[in-house]
């Protein structure tokens, strides 16, 4: 069995896989994840796959925010870049698109050609094109993010290229009278810009879009319309890192 590991800043994601079927998905919490189930020793992360309910696995892959800050007992670490990869790979079976995943505090663009990552772009120093963006404008406006995600029509012009200073900007905007339904597309509208730039640097066709962001149906379908070309979700885009390192870990094999 093989076990790959997402290490976000929001959440762990772990799969595991055998004969290159995935077998089993989990997400948690990343501050009761390493309180609950990792206890540090000689500067390693021992994971207690026992308390996770899985057995322990032939080979252990690990990606993501939190490599960087300690290693998994008995792991190998493999780039972020090449696991979301390698996962929107397996997923979609496509070898040629570009590769947007947006996740809890950062972002990623990579262009894939014939299999092979050719260019890239990443963004970690600022949460303003993220899901931590997402969830702090839901909040302001008291809605949901399932609820945030689902309007695109009439959008209030957002500026302002910081997460902080976003808030106040918005909350400017309520004062004025402009309805929830702009203002949340407005709000999307503002990720597509801010990851725009990047997307027409690297625009292939198909986008593959990953990470918790990209349940945001509506920037789904405003990519995909801003842009001409197909937006694709695989079925599980917040693993798509985890199964990258599965699949690596297969290949190593």
């Amino acid at each position: 069995m093989l076990c790959g590991m997402d290490l976000g800043s929001r959440s762990v994601k772990v799969v595991t896989m055998e004969d290159n079927q995935l077998i089993d998905t989990f997400m948690f919490d990343t501050i009761e994840f390493y309180r609950n189930f990792g206890k540090k020793y000689h500067e390693e992360l021992i994971v207690d796959f026992r308390g996770l309910g899985l057995p322990v696995a032939d080979k252990i892959v690990s990606t993501g925010y939190g490599r960087l800050t300690i290693k998994i007992a008995r792991s190998e670490v493999v780039s972020e870049l090449k696991a979301h990869m390698l996962g929107a790979m397996n997923q979609t079976g496509l070898k040629n698109f570009t590769l947007l995943d947006l996740g809890g505090q950062d972002s990623k663009v990579v262009k894939v050609n014939n299999g092979k990552m050719v260019d890239f772009n990443t963004n970690d120093k600022c949460a303003a094109s993220s899901g931590r963006y997402l969830e702090n404008m839901a909040k302001v406006l008291g809605i949901s993010l399932n609820q945030l995600g689902k309007h695109y029509d009439n959008p209030v012009d957002l500026s302002s290229t910081c997460a902080v200073f976003g808030e106040s900007e918005l909350i400017g905007k309520i004062v004025e009278g402009r309805s929830v339904e702009e203002l949340a597309a407005g709000i999307n509208y503002t990720i597509f810009k801010r990851v725009k730039p990047f997307l027409m640097k690297m625009l292939t066709d198909p986008i593959v879009f990953t990470g918790g962001v990209a349940k945001n149906k509506a920037l789904h379908k405003i990519i995909q319309d801003e842009l001409s070309v197909q937006v694709i979700v695989p079925e599980r885009p917040q693993m798509n890192g985890a199964i990258g390192c599965c699949v690596y870990a297969g290949d190593k094999l």
